[in-house]
C-alpha cells in the first residue's frame, strides 16, 4: 500500500537500518534503487540527509527534519489502512509495543490475549527495555505504544493511562521480614540486597530513601534484568524491590512475598501507557489501548483494596 513516494519509504528504511545495504535487504529491493531514491530526495531538499561515516549513516539536521515528517506520514498511512479495514468489517493491523520487562509476566499476556480474541488478524511485536529508553523508541517510530514505570512528562509523549503501585521488598515466605505489613529500607540492609542498575526506574525511585540511610552498604547483586532479580529473590539470594505487577503468579503460588516499603509513607511507582503526542491512532491501536488501560485500572483497584 505505497500511496506515498518510494523516496519517503526508502528514506525511513535507511534511517532505521543505518545503512543502504541493510535497508535494501529489509525492503527486498536492490541497493542501487534505494541509493537512487535517497540521492533524488537530497537533490529535491537541496541538502544532504545523511552523513556517510565509517560506522554507518547518521542523520544530518535536514535529515532529522525529514525523519519527523516521514514518521507522521507513514503512521497516518497506517491509520488510514486500519480505517479502511474497519469499513470492510475486519480489524487488522500491527501494534508495536516497547515495554518494561515487569509487565511481561501476566499483564501484557492477558492484554494481548484479549486483543487477539477480539481481533484475530491483528499482529503484535513486543520489545523490552528500560523505562528511560521507551520515549526514544516512540519518538523514532520504533514503537506505537510504550509501557513504562516512573516516566517524566514530555511534550513528545501523550499519556493514555496511568496507575499507581507500591514498591515493595520481595523475598521468599520463610524470610525473617516476610511477615511484616511494611518494611523500611534500613531494615532490609540487615540482609543481602539486590539492586537495579541506574537505567531502571526502580533505582530512581529508591534514590531518595537510599540517600537518607545512616550507613553505606554494598549490594550483593546489581542487575538490569527484572526477571533475574525476581528469580534471585525467590531463591533466597537477597531482597529485591519491585511492584506487585509481574509477580502475580509467584505471589499466588506462595513462592514470593511482597512487603510494601515504608519510607515515611509508601513508595509509589506510576505505571503509564504512552503514545506519540499529536498522533491520530489507528483503530486497532485504540482498541489495544482501551484493553490495556482497563487491565491497569483493575490491578490498581486490587492494590487499593489491600490498604
Amino acid at each position: 500500500m505505497r500511496i506515498h513516494s518510494a523516496a519517503i519509504v526508502y528514506f525511513d528504511a535507511v534511517r532505521r537500518a543505518g545503512s543502504i545495504r541493510e535497508a535494501a535487504r529489509r525492503l527486498n529491493v536492490a541497493s542501487s534503487a534505494v541509493n537512487r531514491q535517497i540521492l533524488k530526495l537530497e537533490a529535491e531538499i537541496g541538502a544532504p540527509l545523511f552523513e556517510r561515516l565509517p560506522a554507518g549513516l547518521k542523520l544530518t539536521a535536514a535529515g532529522e527534519a525529514i525523519a519527523r515528517h516521514a514518521l507522521v506520514v507513514l503512521q497516518d498511512l497506517e491509520r488510514a489502512r486500519s480505517d479502511i479495514e474497519g469499513l470492510r468489517g475486519a480489524r487488522a493491523g500491527h501494534v508495536k509495543i516497547s515495554t518494561v520487562e515487569g509487565v511481561c509476566g501476566a499483564l501484557l499476556p492477558e492484554v494481548i490475549g484479549t486483543l487477539r480474541a477480539r481481533a484475530p488478524r491483528v499482529t503484535v511485536a513486543v520489545s523490552t527495555m528500560g523505562s528511560f529508553a521507551i520515549p526514544d523508541a516512540i519518538a523514532a517510530g520504533d514503537a506505537d505504544v510504550g509501557v513504562a514505570f516512573a516516566l517524566r512528562r514530555s511534550p513528545e509523549l501523550r499519556q493514555v493511562a496511568v496507575s499507581r503501585f507500591k514498591l515493595g521488598a520481595i523475598m521468599p515466605p520463610g524470610h525473617p521480614l516476610a511477615g511484616r505489613k511494611t518494611v523500611s529500607l534500613a531494615a532490609c540492609l540487615d540482609h543481602p540486597i539486590i539492586l537495579a542498575t541506574p537505567d531502571l526506574s526502580i533505582n530512581q525511585l529508591l534514590g531518595p530513601a537510599l540517600a537518607r540511610l545512616p550507613r553505606s552498604f554494598e549490594p550483593s547483586v546489581t542487575a538490569s534484568s527484572i526477571e533475574l532479580m525476581r528469580e534471585l529473590a525467590e531463591r533466597g539470594a537477597g531482597i529485591a524491590f519491585q511492584t506487585r505487577v509481574g509477580l502475580e503468579r509467584q505471589l499466588d503460588e506462595g513462592r514470593l512475598v511482597h512487603v510494601p516499603l515504608d519510607s515515611g509513607g509508601p513508595v509509589w511507582s506510576d505505571l503509564g501507557v504512552y503514545v506519540r503526542a499529536g498522533r491520530s491512532l489507528p483503530a486497532v491501536l485504540d482498541v489495544f489501548l482501551q484493553i490495556l488501560a482497563a487491565a491497569l485500572a483493575d490491578r490498581e483497584q486490587l492494590e487499593n483494596a489491600r490498604d
